[in-house]
């Protein structure tokens, strides 16, 4: 028998039985009846919907005759149910450009060599976390929730961890945001798996409130991380309280949320870009309202399982400008840039830095008369002589990978290493140090 049939066999006998004197309380008791009765009805069509939904997709996931991938194995961030070497099914590739739908090692100097996001040139904001202490909430930034710093594993990496919740944000100390700016982190998430939903994702907002609220100007994306299909990546905007663009862009990036994924933001005037990885997904040419109105970065999280799903993140970098570098280094005769970046301690380029050199690249290729001297600069932190050797590395390595992955010609290019000896910044704080380390190119 039907769970609506039960309940309305039970509620009439119920009702049948009692003494009409009892008239307006027995009106009440009978609608807050009926109500409940049609709630938990209305809450179990809901979980057979549900249900019947996730079969379907298992369907047509499922079905003969469409690609077949392999997963990447999972982090150690993982759930322990995941399955290594996991198959599933999908349908057909979306439509892709030369730039949309590869699939990458974020390791991999060579998937990044045609990544065209240039960072900032001017830098605004920098927190890794490396002068908040583990348990405390950081002390760049504010909020209306929780949240600690944290450490993932045996890794040193320290991460912000953001409760899940509507309303809750997450507000980093940068300065008023410019026209032209650019913003990166890296994100990690913890506890996914085919269970997650579909609602779990980290919205990255840009806004005219400086405190807890959307404002009356805004603009949003919200990065997606369901592991049981490909939600795609959504982007919005409010201009004067009015909706102007809600779009959802195909994009399947469970991979890439699993292996603590960097992303990329340039906001250039009305135009709004992002990169997950290597690879752009968004370029909206008029989302972002005129007239750099949008002054305050916020993060929410949103649909993550309380106590069992957590996402983090880390390295937030903030910079004024984003725009074409190869217009000044023409003009100019030298650019000065702490947008290539190194592992800690090391001269092995991170893949992100590759858009600054291919720009660099194509000067060289258009300027064919040109020659370049490659200058490296460290913070202080080490002694004076390892980061004189280690600036002197890491200019050889940029030199390195113009001739080896741009296949310009060594002869036209110098490296040189400054250590620490001119720095621009103050050696005392995060910020300073991370402005410090910086590649100047310098035309000879």
């Amino acid at each position: 028998m039907k769970d609506s049939t039960i309940y309305t066999i039970l509620l009439a006998a119920f009702f049948a039985s009692i003494h009409p004197g009892h008239g307006q309380f027995l009106k009440k008791l009978k609608e807050r009846a009926e109500r409940a009765a049609e709630e938990t009805i209305h809450r179990k069509v809901e979980e057979k919907t549900a249900e019947e939904t996730e079969k379907v997709m298992d369907t047509i996931l499922e079905a003969p005759g469409k690609k077949v991938r392999k997963r990447k194995k999972r982090n150690n961030n993982s759930s322990s149910e995941d399955v290594e070497n996991e198959e599933y099914y999908e349908e057909e590739a979306y439509p892709e450009d030369g730039n949309f739908g590869q699939t990458t090692n974020k390791g991999d100097i060579e998937v990044y060599s045609k990544f065209d996001f240039v960072p900032g040139d001017k830098q605004l904001f920098f927190d890794d976390f490396g002068n908040d202490f583990i348990g405390d909430f950081p002390s760049k930034w504010n909020t209306n929730a929780g949240g600690e710093v944290v450490t993932l594993g045996e890794s040193p990496q320290k991460w912000l961890e953001l409760k899940s919740g509507f309303h809750l944000y997450y507000v980093p100390d940068v300065p008023p945001l410019p026209q032209d700016h650019t913003i990166e982190f890296d994100v990690a998430a913890v506890g996914l798996d085919g269970q997650t939903s579909s609602t779990a994702q980290l919205r990255v907002t840009l806004s005219d409130d400086p405190k807890f609220g959307q404002g009356h100007n805004f603009v949003f994306v919200e990065i997606p991380f369901c592991q049981y299909a490909p939600i795609g990546i959504t982007v919005e905007n409010r201009i004067n309280d009015k909706r102007e663009i809600r779009s959802t862009v195909q994009a399947d990036i469970r991979d890439e949320v699993l292996n603590n994924p960097h992303i990329s933001i340039a906001v250039n005037n009305n135009r709004f870009r992002l990169w997950v990885n290597e690879v752009k997904y968004i370029d909206v040419p008029r989302l972002v309202p005129s007239g750099a109105i949008l002054k305050t970065l916020k993060f929410s999280a949103n649909g993550f399982k309380d106590g069992k799903e957590k996402v983090l993140i880390t390295n937030l970098k903030v910079a004024e400008g984003g725009v074409d570098l190869r217009r000044k280094l023409i003009s100019e005769g030298k650019i000065s840039t702490n947008a290539i970046l190194f592992d800690s301690g090391s001269a092995n380029l991170q893949p992100q830095s590759m858009g600054v050199i291919r720009q660099i690249s194509q000067v060289l290729q258009q300027e064919s008369g040109m020659n370049l001297k490659i200058v490296g600069h460290t913070d202080a932190d080490g002694s004076d002589e390892n980061n004189l050797a280690l600036s002197q590395k890491r200019a050889e390595a940029v030199k390195n990978t113009l001739v080896s992955v741009y296949g310009i010609d060594a002869n036209r290019l110098r490296a040189e290493g400054k250590g620490e000896t001119e720095p621009v910044a103050d050696n005392t704080t995060t910020d300073g140090k991370a402005q410090n380390r910086r590649v100047e190119f310098i035309k000879i």
